[in-house]
């Protein structure tokens, strides 16, 4: 059984999973051990639960694994925890994985967004920093935007608190640049999701997944604490 954990990153997973995967809410602390117990043998995390739930364990993640339970990560949470557990045999995918991984990527909330509810299909309500890298680098490639302007819509971006993050808000708070109308225009247009990009691509290696154990990597033992006891007792 494959389970995967999405949320506002892919919200139509579902749908594009069907009957290949079990698809669940974003995974908050004790889901994958539940997922491992019901019998899954790979699990994929996409989003996750953080600000007011205990986020997903990284202990879960090694006891998953020990247990020969693939598990993948890609887009949010499941980037961050798979750049945390890569050393242990998590797979990490996609190109938010990989800048946290290299270290090109530090901050945890610049894959964070505020959404609306899952009776709503989790609309985003403002702009995760990851996809407005992923736009300006774009850009800039293309040389639609000017490399300064480009830098003066990143410095803008950072300053900007998660939740108020949106085109809108990067515009009031970058210096003098290019006419307000022809950006938001040029930027609503061309925005690039990585997030879902790269759950997309969880997806495709998790229905291609053959049933393989995990690869477990690096001499370590799951050392069953009298912390993780506790935690499995109560879940």
């Amino acid at each position: 059984m494959k389970i995967l954990f999405a949320g506002p990153s892919l919200p139509d997973a579902a749908k594009l999973c069907g009957d290949v995967m079990d698809v669940r809410p974003p995974a908050v602390h004790g889901d994958v051990l539940a997922a491992v117990r019901a019998g899954a043998t790979a699990i994929g995390i996409i989003d996750g639960g953080f600000e007011h739930v205990a986020p997903v364990w990284h202990k879960e993640i090694l006891y998953a694994l020990q247990e020969g339970v693939a598990v993948f990560g890609a887009a949010s949470m499941g980037a961050l925890r798979a750049a945390e557990c890569a050393a242990f045999g998590m797979v990490g995918i996609g190109r938010i994985y990989e800048d946290y991984a290299s270290g090109r990527r530090l901050d945890d909330a610049d894959v964070a967004l505020l959404h609306g509810p899952a009776e709503l299909g989790y609309p985003a309500l403002s702009l995760p920093l990851v996809n407005v890298d992923a736009t300006l680098d774009r850009l800039e490639a293309d040389r639609t935007i000017a490399a300064p302007e480009v830098a003066n819509l990143r410095d803008a971006a950072r300053r900007i608190f998660y939740k108020d993050r949106t085109w809108s808000a990067i515009l009031k708070a970058r210096e003098n640049g290019m006419s307000w109308t022809a950006t938001t225009q040029l930027l609503t247009e061309r925005t690039v999701n990585q997030k879902r990009a790269d759950a997309l691509a969880l997806v495709r290696e998790m229905t291609l997944w053959a049933g393989e154990k995990a690869e477990r990597r690096g001499d370590w033992v799951f050392r069953a604490t009298s912390l993780w006891r506790m935690a499995a007792d109560q879940s």
